[in-house]
């Protein structure tokens, strides 16, 4: 080939390559980008509040030493104190080793737990609640499960850090909550140990409606419960957390701002959904969604807060999917390289 001719093509191929690259497409590699507050755990076995197992022999909580909670999710990014009138709902079977411990994690020096309003839940209220849903056997016996809330202005959202919880995720907690008719709070969930947090959703409802006078009504409720524990089981077998919390948040926009009611409406949504994001459900799975999206359809939500919850999982996922691409562009530009190379060899 002419010399020429090569620098000719050399130069149109790096120029081809500059302009399909955005600037961030060079940064240096080395490692796979991960999305923000992932938590594969949410694909996990229920364990600890729904098992019964709670404290374990021999760990630091129970020995009443600090847990290391690192790794933890998290959006909370202000301390919440006395100042801001946060009510505390702790599980009412915490022992004083454990309900330190948790106190710890919630950032709360137990010399001054008389200074909050504080709640107890119950392991009854535990069954009361979730027992439409899971096993008794699962409920155990003990509460643990701690959530700390405090209501912030109009337009914040549902911001949720937890800690030492080892199935729920923000997302499965976010859903449920907006569900409940719960808008506008910092919330932190703990737990003594690693436990799955499906009970401190009941604790986070109670404090919400005793702290605002806001009621959250026995269908909300059980609306809530039936969601988390149902998103958390597609989780499971779906093998992927965010695209079931997704599903979710995609398939109640859609069945509240289109007006959705009867089964057959519903499960044509469900359908094009699982097409939309790839995914396969049993005929028994897409039963028991069309079931929890008529219970939905029949409360008074806020449709603005499920649309921003479910924008904003879309958001989420698609910087992940941006990262990917990412990815294939600059292995296309490392592959020019290797070619303009080539013609210099």
């Amino acid at each position: 080939m002419n010399k020429n001719i090569r620098k000719w093509m050399a130069m149109l191929l790096v120029c081809t390559a500059a302009f399909l690259l955005p600037a961030n497409a060079f940064a240096a590699e080395g490692g796979e980008a991960q999305p923000e507050n992932s938590d594969a755990a949410g694909t996990e076995q229920l364990e600890g509040d729904m098992s019964g197992a709670g404290q374990q022999p021999g760990s630091d909580a129970a020995a009443g030493e600090a847990v290391d909670a690192s790794g933890q999710e998290g959006e909370v990014t202000e301390p919440i104190t006395k100042e801001d009138k946060p009510y505390l709902a702790l599980g009412a079977n915490l022992t004083a080793e454990q309900q330190s411990v948790v106190l710890g994690l919630l950032g709360i020096n137990p010399a001054e737990l008389a200074e909050y309003d504080v709640i107890y839940v119950t392991n009854e209220e535990e069954h009361q609640y979730l027992g439409n849903y899971v096993d008794a056997s699962k409920i155990g016996t003990r509460s643990l499960s701690s959530v700390l809330v405090v209501k912030r202005d109009q337009g914040h959202g549902i911001n949720i850090t937890t800690k030492n919880i080892s199935y729920c995720t923000i997302g499965m907690y976010k859903n449920a909550l907006i569900t409940a008719g719960i808008t506008d709070a910092d919330i932190i969930v703990a737990a003594p140990t690693p436990i799955s947090g499906t009970a401190a959703l009941v604790g986070a409802m109670k404090a919400y409606s005793d702290m605002t006078g806001e009621t959250v009504t026995e269908e909300s409720m059980d609306t809530a419960l039936n969601e988390l524990v149902l998103t958390g089981e597609l989780a499971k077998e779906v093998g992927d957390s965010e695209k079931a919390e997704e599903l979710v948040a995609y398939l109640k926009q859609e069945v509240l701002s289109r007006e959705l009611s009867s089964e057959g409406e519903i499960k044509k949504v469900i359908d094009e959904a699982c097409d939309e994001f790839d995914l396969s459900l049993s005929e028994e799975q897409a039963q028991r969604l069309t079931g929890l999206m008529q219970k939905i359809g029949d409360l008074d939500l806020d449709l603005d807060s499920i649309r921003n919850q479910a924008e904003e999982l879309y958001d989420r996922l698609s910087d992940i999917d941006a990262e990917g691409w990412l990815d294939k562009i600059g292995g296309f530009f490392r592959s020019i390289v290797d070619f303009v190379k080539g013609l210099f060899s």
